[in-house]
């Protein structure tokens, strides 16, 4: 399994990584989990509108976490490794620089989409760059709530990068109603709101992941959560903050540990532990449905670390049964779909989803990558406009022996790495190389695993 493959082809102008995974024998130990990477990308940029000097422990390795630390050096944030931990010499809120040349964000469209809120109430032009993949994605339901604060935004067409952000300072406090459910613009909102003086509000429909929320409260932010009467939150930020430094812990990301529990989950024989690893409510909701489908994972030692909730998770293979996805969960689980679907195939009966229409336009058309993928190994897949119904094997073998587009997609390589495992014949990745934007040593986790 998670063998290197010795030729290599070549891809926008650099060298592939193909690997092959292929049948294991039971997966057992204690795999190490990088941090969180949204709560990290939080981490990098909150602590940088605080004046003075914050310590971050567990931040995640991952190279988008490298885009979003690179821009804010570019800003004049001093961002320094210092042994297992980072430090952060925040300048304070309305204090960042202009950046000498366009911020290239990679492959991370959470650095991108997060920082155009941070610069769009500061008095600076910043224009954001990206690779093939992020350029693709779209801008507007970012740009477009901040517009109405007073920033301006000139962008490629389609509303695609490159973008540039020509930031109004002061800015205008307004109340946001989101159209769609999305962290990444309310946390740029909130962001921007930053160093906009008076209150802002932003009230979104449903309610998705509060790690902004939680880290501005950390560095002493003036903000407050509510529920609305339609079951949504509404978020009042009162600008122009003064932030306060401190030292703080990151959790470990349960979208990587997502990967390593479908693993154990649908190879027999299988029993693994994943420490401290975050259990937001807003980020869990994987881990409830495996449940619902007969997956035995269980959550011990709870505690809190900085303001997040984490737990032990405890995964034993398990006979797992089809499920029809509510939609309510979506936005608790809305990256985790790819590798959701990697265990429908192994299930019992059919498991269905609609609804998904976010995820035709994450790093890829995730809808299609996984059909087009999952048929190419054997399992019988329906693709409708915002979802898939897989009939899985029952927890057979699937017949594997395909070569898989990654599509420059961590979540698309990493999900047909945990399917070789338990395929007739190896599945080949044609690049892994996307999968050190967010767990670095993926493939060496999962292979120390079964040995």
């Amino acid at each position: 399994m998670g063998r290197p493959l010795s030729k290599a082809k070549p891809m926008h102008g650099e060298t592939a990584l193909p690997m092959e995974f292929g049948p294991a024998g039971p997966l057992r130990g204690t795999p190490g989990l990088p941090g969180d990477k949204s709560i990290s990308h939080r981490a990098l940029m909150i602590a940088a509108m605080a004046r003075g000097r914050s310590r971050i422990n567990g931040l995640c390795e991952g190279s988008d976490l490298h885009s979003t630390a690179s821009a804010l050096r570019a800003m004049g944030v001093r961002i320094e490794r210092d042994g297992d931990s980072w430090t952060v010499d925040g300048v304070g809120s309305g204090c960042l620089l202009q950046p000498e040349r366009a911020l290239d964000m990679g492959n991370s469209g959470t650095s991108t989409r997060l920082l155009m809120g941070l610069t769009a109430s500061h008095p600076i032009t910043a224009t954001f760059t990206g690779d093939s993949s992020l350029c693709r994605r779209p801008m507007d339901r970012v740009t477009g709530p901040l517009g109405r604060i007073g920033a301006d935004f000139a962008s490629a067409p389609g509303g695609r990068l490159p973008v540039t952000v020509r930031g109004l300072c002061p800015a205008v406090p307004a109340v946001h109603r989101l159209d769609i459910a999305s962290a990444q613009v309310k946390s740029a909102l909130l962001l921007a709101a930053l160093n906009i003086p008076g209150i802002t509000r932003v009230i979104e429909p449903v309610p998705t992941r509060d790690h902004s929320e939680r880290m501005l409260a950390q560095f002493g932010a003036d903000i407050e959560v509510r529920a609305t009467e339609e079951g949504g939150r509404e978020i009042a930020l009162r600008g122009e903050a003064e932030l306060k430094p401190r030292e703080i812990g990151i959790p470990g990301d349960i979208s990587a540990a997502a990967f390593l529990i479908v693993a154990a989950l649908i190879v027999p024989g299988s029993e693994i532990a994943i420490r401290g690893v975050g259990v937001n409510p807003m980020r869990r909701a994987l881990v409830d449905l495996i449940g619902e489908m007969g997956g035995r994972i269980a959550l011990r030692d709870r505690g809190d670390r900085d303001g997040e909730p984490v737990a032990d998770l405890e995964v034993r293979h398990s006979k797992l049964k089809g499920i029809d996805v509510p939609p309510a969960l979506i936005p608790a689980m809305i990256d985790e779909f790819p590798i959701f679907f990697v265990a429908a195939a192994f299930a019992e009966g059919v498991s269905r989803t609609s609804g998904l229409g976010e995820l035709r336009v994450k790093e890829s058309d995730r809808i299609a990558a996984m059909a087009e993928g999952l048929r190419a190994i054997g399992a019988n897949v329906e693709e409708s406009e915002d979802g898939l119904a897989i009939e899985g094997s029952g927890g057979a073998p699937l017949a594997g022996g395909a070569r898989i587009e990654s599509r420059l997609d961590h979540r698309i390589a990493m999900s047909f790495a945990v399917a070789g495992l338990h395929s007739k014949t190896p599945i080949e990745i044609d690049d892994m190389r996307p999968v050190a934007t967010s767990f670095p040593g993926f493939a060496e986790t999962q292979r120390g695993l079964s040995r």
